[in-house]
Protein backbone atom coordinates (compact mmCIF):
# COMPACT_ATOMS: atom_id res chain seq x y z
CA UNK A 1 0.00 0.00 0.00
CA UNK A 2 1.68 2.93 -0.96
CA UNK A 3 1.69 5.97 1.56
CA UNK A 4 -0.88 8.93 1.82
CA UNK A 5 -0.04 12.32 2.91
CA UNK A 6 -1.16 14.92 5.12
CA UNK A 7 -1.85 18.55 4.59
CA UNK A 8 -2.48 20.82 7.38
CA UNK A 9 -5.13 23.39 6.96
CA UNK A 10 -5.57 26.62 8.20
CA UNK A 11 -9.45 27.24 8.41
CA UNK A 12 -9.71 31.16 9.16
CA UNK A 13 -11.23 32.55 12.01
CA UNK A 14 -14.17 30.94 12.19
CA UNK A 15 -16.54 32.75 8.89
CA UNK A 16 -16.59 29.72 6.16
CA UNK A 17 -16.81 32.20 3.58
CA UNK A 18 -13.58 33.76 4.84
CA UNK A 19 -11.61 30.06 3.42
CA UNK A 20 -9.48 30.27 1.13
CA UNK A 21 -9.99 27.93 -2.22
CA UNK A 22 -6.79 25.62 -2.04
CA UNK A 23 -8.28 25.09 1.70
CA UNK A 24 -11.65 24.39 0.51
CA UNK A 25 -10.01 21.54 -2.14
CA UNK A 26 -8.15 20.07 0.10
CA UNK A 27 -11.21 19.64 2.82
CA UNK A 28 -13.19 18.36 -0.29
CA UNK A 29 -10.83 15.72 -0.97
CA UNK A 30 -9.85 14.62 2.19
CA UNK A 31 -10.47 10.33 3.76
CA UNK A 32 -9.34 11.24 6.90
CA UNK A 33 -10.22 14.57 9.11
CA UNK A 34 -8.54 15.88 12.73
CA UNK A 35 -10.27 18.83 13.63
CA UNK A 36 -9.71 20.91 16.23
CA UNK A 37 -12.21 22.26 18.47
CA UNK A 38 -12.54 25.58 17.39
CA UNK A 39 -13.30 24.97 14.05
CA UNK A 40 -16.77 26.01 12.89
CA UNK A 41 -19.02 23.26 11.84
CA UNK A 42 -19.96 24.90 8.76
CA UNK A 43 -16.26 24.10 7.59
CA UNK A 44 -16.14 20.54 8.54
CA UNK A 45 -19.48 19.94 6.44
CA UNK A 46 -17.49 20.37 3.14
CA UNK A 47 -15.97 17.41 3.95
CA UNK A 48 -16.77 14.43 1.39
CA UNK A 49 -19.66 12.35 2.71
CA UNK A 50 -17.17 9.47 2.82
CA UNK A 51 -14.69 11.17 5.27
CA UNK A 52 -13.96 10.46 8.76
CA UNK A 53 -13.91 12.87 10.93
CA UNK A 54 -12.13 12.77 14.10
CA UNK A 55 -12.50 15.77 16.11
CA UNK A 56 -9.02 16.21 18.38
CA UNK A 57 -10.04 19.65 21.04
CA UNK A 58 -7.44 21.71 21.38
CA UNK A 59 -8.97 25.20 23.52
CA UNK A 60 -7.08 26.72 26.17
CA UNK A 61 -8.19 26.57 29.29
CA UNK A 62 -9.87 22.78 28.36
CA UNK A 63 -9.13 19.21 28.72
CA UNK A 64 -7.74 18.52 25.30
CA UNK A 65 -6.57 15.68 23.03
CA UNK A 66 -2.88 15.03 23.83
CA UNK A 67 -0.03 16.63 21.19
CA UNK A 68 1.28 13.28 20.89
CA UNK A 69 -1.69 11.06 20.20
CA UNK A 70 -2.74 13.35 17.32
CA UNK A 71 0.63 13.22 15.71
CA UNK A 72 0.45 9.68 16.43
CA UNK A 73 -2.69 9.65 14.33
CA UNK A 74 -1.64 11.19 11.76
CA UNK A 75 1.13 9.12 11.10
CA UNK A 76 -0.52 5.67 11.22
CA UNK A 77 -3.70 7.23 9.36
CA UNK A 78 -0.77 8.40 6.54
CA UNK A 79 0.97 5.17 6.34
CA UNK A 80 -2.11 3.61 5.59
CA UNK A 81 -2.85 5.54 2.44
CA UNK A 82 -5.13 8.52 4.12
CA UNK A 83 -5.32 12.04 2.89
CA UNK A 84 -5.33 13.24 6.21
CA UNK A 85 -5.97 17.02 6.37
CA UNK A 86 -5.24 18.31 9.74
CA UNK A 87 -7.96 21.32 10.05
CA UNK A 88 -6.75 24.00 12.96
CA UNK A 89 -8.66 27.16 13.58
CA UNK A 90 -6.86 30.40 11.91
CA UNK A 91 -3.39 29.74 10.42
CA UNK A 92 -1.66 26.72 11.15
CA UNK A 93 1.78 28.53 11.46
CA UNK A 94 0.70 31.01 13.98
CA UNK A 95 0.73 29.25 17.44
CA UNK A 96 -1.56 26.31 16.26
CA UNK A 97 1.70 23.85 16.73
CA UNK A 98 2.25 23.04 13.32
CA UNK A 99 5.65 23.55 13.16
CA UNK A 100 5.68 21.04 15.54
CA UNK A 101 3.65 18.61 13.50
CA UNK A 102 5.64 19.41 10.33
CA UNK A 103 8.44 18.29 12.14
CA UNK A 104 7.36 15.16 13.43
CA UNK A 105 5.64 14.58 10.06
CA UNK A 106 8.71 14.90 7.95
CA UNK A 107 11.10 12.71 10.63
CA UNK A 108 8.41 9.96 10.33
CA UNK A 109 8.87 10.22 6.07
CA UNK A 110 5.42 11.31 5.93
CA UNK A 111 5.00 14.10 3.15
CA UNK A 112 3.09 16.79 4.68
CA UNK A 113 2.23 20.20 3.01
CA UNK A 114 0.57 23.41 4.75
CA UNK A 115 -2.18 25.58 3.84
CA UNK A 116 -2.18 28.91 5.38
CA UNK A 117 -5.30 30.53 6.80
CA UNK A 118 -6.88 33.74 8.05
CA UNK A 119 -5.37 34.20 11.26
CA UNK A 120 -7.97 35.70 14.07
CA UNK A 121 -6.01 38.40 14.50
CA UNK A 122 -5.83 40.11 11.83
CA UNK A 123 -9.70 39.24 11.50
CA UNK A 124 -10.34 40.87 14.49
CA UNK A 125 -9.60 44.39 13.85
CA UNK A 126 -10.27 44.14 10.72
CA UNK A 127 -14.08 43.31 11.77
CA UNK A 128 -13.64 46.89 13.96
CA UNK A 129 -12.70 48.71 10.66
CA UNK A 130 -9.09 49.57 11.11
CA UNK A 131 -5.65 48.56 10.06
CA UNK A 132 -2.81 46.36 11.94
CA UNK A 133 -0.18 48.44 10.63
CA UNK A 134 -0.64 52.37 9.57
CA UNK A 135 2.12 55.31 8.54
CA UNK A 136 1.19 57.42 11.04
CA UNK A 137 0.24 55.37 14.03
CA UNK A 138 1.79 51.84 13.66
CA UNK A 139 5.23 50.77 11.48
CA UNK A 140 4.52 46.97 12.51
CA UNK A 141 2.80 44.23 14.65
CA UNK A 142 3.90 41.37 17.03
CA UNK A 143 1.83 38.54 17.04
CA UNK A 144 2.47 36.83 20.80
CA UNK A 145 1.08 34.68 22.69
CA UNK A 146 -0.36 35.19 26.36
CA UNK A 147 0.07 31.59 27.84
CA UNK A 148 3.41 30.57 28.52
CA UNK A 149 4.21 26.79 27.86
CA UNK A 150 4.48 25.06 31.81
CA UNK A 151 7.73 25.73 32.70
CA UNK A 152 8.51 28.75 30.67
CA UNK A 153 8.41 32.04 31.93
CA UNK A 154 6.64 33.11 29.10
CA UNK A 155 6.78 36.41 27.65
CA UNK A 156 8.48 39.15 28.82
CA UNK A 157 6.12 42.15 28.81
CA UNK A 158 8.16 45.03 29.90
CA UNK A 159 10.35 44.65 27.30
CA UNK A 160 7.37 44.02 24.53
CA UNK A 161 5.91 47.34 26.18
CA UNK A 162 9.13 48.97 25.35
CA UNK A 163 9.43 48.29 22.22
CA UNK A 164 6.11 48.63 21.69
CA UNK A 165 6.40 52.36 22.80
CA UNK A 166 9.37 52.83 20.77
CA UNK A 167 8.87 51.04 17.44
CA UNK A 168 5.44 52.35 17.44
CA UNK A 169 4.45 48.28 16.79
CA UNK A 170 0.83 46.80 17.03
CA UNK A 171 0.63 43.88 19.87
CA UNK A 172 -1.95 41.34 18.50
CA UNK A 173 -2.29 39.05 22.15
CA UNK A 174 -3.66 35.63 21.30
CA UNK A 175 -4.53 33.59 24.32
CA UNK A 176 -4.42 36.59 27.04
CA UNK A 177 -7.76 37.20 28.38
CA UNK A 178 -6.79 34.38 31.68
CA UNK A 179 -3.68 36.14 32.17
CA UNK A 180 -5.12 39.88 31.29
CA UNK A 181 -4.15 41.47 34.96
CA UNK A 182 -0.94 40.75 34.88
CA UNK A 183 -0.58 41.53 31.04
CA UNK A 184 -1.83 44.84 31.88
CA UNK A 185 0.27 45.60 35.06
CA UNK A 186 3.34 44.59 33.01
CA UNK A 187 2.78 46.64 30.18
CA UNK A 188 1.93 49.62 31.62
CA UNK A 189 5.29 50.02 32.52
CA UNK A 190 6.32 51.09 29.54
CA UNK A 191 2.97 52.00 27.89
CA UNK A 192 0.65 54.96 29.16
CA UNK A 193 -2.81 54.05 30.45
CA UNK A 194 -4.51 55.13 27.33
CA UNK A 195 -2.97 53.06 24.98
CA UNK A 196 -6.34 52.17 23.04
CA UNK A 197 -6.87 48.66 23.19
CA UNK A 198 -9.67 46.35 21.48
CA UNK A 199 -10.70 43.37 23.28
CA UNK A 200 -12.54 41.17 20.14
CA UNK A 201 -14.30 37.75 21.06
CA UNK A 202 -14.98 35.17 18.46
CA UNK A 203 -13.89 37.11 15.41
CA UNK A 204 -15.56 37.00 12.10
CA UNK A 205 -18.35 35.17 13.75
CA UNK A 206 -22.44 36.01 13.84
CA UNK A 207 -21.72 36.23 17.83
CA UNK A 208 -19.02 37.97 17.42
CA UNK A 209 -18.64 40.57 20.91
CA UNK A 210 -16.08 43.66 21.06
CA UNK A 211 -14.69 46.02 23.77
CA UNK A 212 -13.19 48.88 23.00
CA UNK A 213 -11.15 50.67 25.41
CA UNK A 214 -7.71 51.46 27.02
CA UNK A 215 -4.50 49.73 28.34
CA UNK A 216 -5.22 50.96 31.83
CA UNK A 217 -8.40 49.52 32.09
CA UNK A 218 -7.70 46.27 30.08
CA UNK A 219 -8.81 43.95 32.83
CA UNK A 220 -11.78 45.89 34.37
CA UNK A 221 -13.07 45.92 31.11
CA UNK A 222 -13.23 41.87 30.45
CA UNK A 223 -14.88 41.51 33.62
CA UNK A 224 -17.61 43.66 33.15
CA UNK A 225 -18.04 42.66 29.75
CA UNK A 226 -17.97 39.08 30.54
CA UNK A 227 -15.51 38.57 27.82
CA UNK A 228 -14.11 34.98 26.94
CA UNK A 229 -12.05 32.89 25.15
CA UNK A 230 -11.49 32.42 22.05
CA UNK A 231 -10.46 36.25 22.18
CA UNK A 232 -7.92 38.42 21.15
CA UNK A 233 -6.38 41.30 22.31
CA UNK A 234 -5.10 44.46 20.49
CA UNK A 235 -3.04 47.16 21.75
CA UNK A 236 -1.75 49.80 19.78
CA UNK A 237 -2.50 53.15 18.46
CA UNK A 238 -4.44 51.73 15.50
CA UNK A 239 -7.15 51.43 17.67
CA UNK A 240 -7.78 54.89 18.39
CA UNK A 241 -10.11 55.18 15.60
CA UNK A 242 -11.77 52.54 16.43
CA UNK A 243 -14.62 54.06 18.43
CA UNK A 244 -16.84 55.74 15.49
CA UNK A 245 -16.29 52.32 13.46
CA UNK A 246 -17.24 49.89 16.51
CA UNK A 247 -20.52 52.09 16.85
CA UNK A 248 -21.51 50.41 13.28
CA UNK A 249 -19.11 47.88 12.33
CA UNK A 250 -21.61 46.25 9.99
CA UNK A 251 -19.74 47.25 6.72
CA UNK A 252 -16.29 46.13 7.72
CA UNK A 253 -17.46 42.58 8.36
CA UNK A 254 -17.54 39.58 6.38
CA UNK A 255 -21.43 38.87 5.46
Amino acid sequence: MSTGKVTLVGAGPGDPELLTLKALKAIQGATVLLVDDLVNPEIVAFASPGARVIHVGKRGGCKSTPQAFIEKLMVMAAREGENVVRLKGGDPFIFGRGGEEVEHLQAAGIDVQVVNGITSGLAAVTSLGVPLTHREHAHGVVFVTGHAHPGSPGTDWRALAATARDAKLTLVIYMGVSGAARIQDELLTGLPASTPVAVVQRASLPDQRQAITTLGELNATIAREQLASPSVIVVGDVISGVAAAAAAPAQFRAA
